[in-house]
């Protein structure tokens, strides 16, 4: 076989395997970034949902703080 063939074969070769290789590790890069990703959008969705709850907890508190300031005022109306 002449010898510019073998050569542009095994060229060929290292340029598939390079290619290969570069998507691969690109690919793992990726994917490794999207999985960090996906921990910060858990822990902000985390972060929301107790908002919403203390939300709501502020609300029942500050309802029963009108209620009681209303008794007291009826109280000392009397």
């Amino acid at each position: 076989m002449d010898p510019a063939i073998i050569s542009a074969l095994i060229a060929f070769a290292g340029s598939v395997i390079g290619t290969f290789a570069g998507v691969l590790t690109s690919s793992k890069l990726t994917e490794y970034r999207l999985r960090e990703l996906e921990k910060k959008v858990e822990k902000h969705n985390n972060l929301v949902e107790r908002m919403f709850i203390l939300e709501d907890r502020i609300n029942v508190q500050e309802e029963k703080i009108r209620v009681a300031n209303h008794r007291i005022e009826d109280l000392e109306g009397k």
